[in-house]
């Protein structure tokens, strides 16, 4: 199946903005993660398809997954 991914701020440096993958069935959101080197306390908010998930959720195929890291400010 296929899942695009979409990376925001710090977690563009040295990858990509956007990147279709193509993965085994039954794939989660931390699998994604792993491939990509990004562990789960850089995490801000993880989205599929536009909703917030946790990242043990399932992908399906052609899921959009956005992944921001924390976002600060003032």
């Amino acid at each position: 199946m296929e899942v695009e991914v979409r990376l925001f701020a710090s977690f563009r440096v040295g990858r990509f903005n956007s990147k279709r993958f193509t993965v085994d069935d039954k794939t989660k959101i931390i699998d994604i993660l792993n491939i990509l080197n990004i562990r789960k306390e850089e995490l801000g908010i993880v989205l599929v398809n536009g909703k917030y998930s946790g990242i043990d959720a399932n992908l399906n195929d052609n899921d959009v997954l956005t992944i921001f890291p924390p976002v600060a400010g003032g």
